[in-house]
């Protein structure tokens, strides 16, 4: 069953990928707002998780997280990570890079050693203040999960009638390889069209891609929770680490979870 995350600030939880993680949800607590409408997302489909288009307010995300820290700090239990990820796409909050600056100075007072992760779809690079707020956290975690047009349309449903891979491998190299790639590989199929982008057509022009923005780690993983599309096949750790290892070759760290 796909569920929404009910707080500004969630966890922690221990996360596949980043360790014991504090979750930051600046989207709607009931509600969904993402410019990606993922058929493998946690959080259900955009289309039945509609709510009021309501960010948290700057304020109340400083306020909790620093409640939060403070009573980790007393239960001598930090966080590895504070992620921002949530309902949605937490670039999208039109106070980001505030909050983000925020997030440094709690995160330095409380917990000095936890990293910030930001996990998006990275379709608000466009704006020049997530550029540079996704260049002040440690953990800019950047989604692509196919080097084809006709596949991110099947598998990740942007809503912006612009995208295109080419144009988001364009902003991604504004980093010059400082970020985490992270993709998800998946097959089977959705409202009767199949998606399967492990096939060797896909996974050759995904890993020339990555070889192209050379990031400096690349995460890949396959479903682990329910999905809003139930016909989806989780793809084995041993087809995972086999990917993986064609990423390696290229001297490109890359982990499977």
């Amino acid at each position: 069953m796909t569920a929404l995350f009910e707080e500004v600030i969630f966890g922690p939880v221990r996360s596949r990928r980043l360790g014991i993680s504090l979750g930051v949800n600046l989207l709607p607590q009931h509600a969904k707002l993402c410019t990606f409408d993922c058929i493998y997302c946690e959080c259900g489909w955009n289309a039945e998780r509609r709510g009021e288009r309501t960010f948290a307010h700057r304020a109340v995300v400083s306020e909790r997280l620093e409640a939060k820290l403070q009573q980790m700090v007393e239960e001598e239990l930090l966080p590895d990570v504070i992620t921002f990820a949530g309902n949605g796409e937490p670039t999208m909050h039109p106070e980001f890079e505030a909050i983000i600056e925020d997030t440094r100075l709690l995160r330095d007072r409380y917990c000095p050693k936890a990293r910030i992760s930001v996990l998006s779809n990275a379709t608000q690079l466009h704006r020049a203040d997530v550029v540079r707020a996704l260049k002040r956290v440690e953990n800019n975690i950047l989604k692509l999960d196919s080097a084809f047009d006709h596949t991110v349309q099947r598998m990740n449903r942007p809503h912006q009638a612009s995208y295109t891979v080419a144009r988001i491998v364009e902003q991604l190299a504004q980093f010059d390889g400082d970020f985490i790639l992270q993709t998800m590989f998946l097959r089977g199929e959705c409202d009767g069209t199949p998606i399967d982008n492990t096939t060797p057509e896909e996974v050759a022009a995904w890993v020339a891609l990555v070889e192209q923005l050379h990031p400096r780690q690349v995460m890949i993983y396959s479903i682990d929770r329910d999905t809003p599309c139930r016909t989806l096949e989780r793809v084995s750790r041993e087809e995972l680490q086999q990917i993986a290892a064609q990423i390696e070759a290229r001297g490109i760290c890359c982990s499977v979870a």
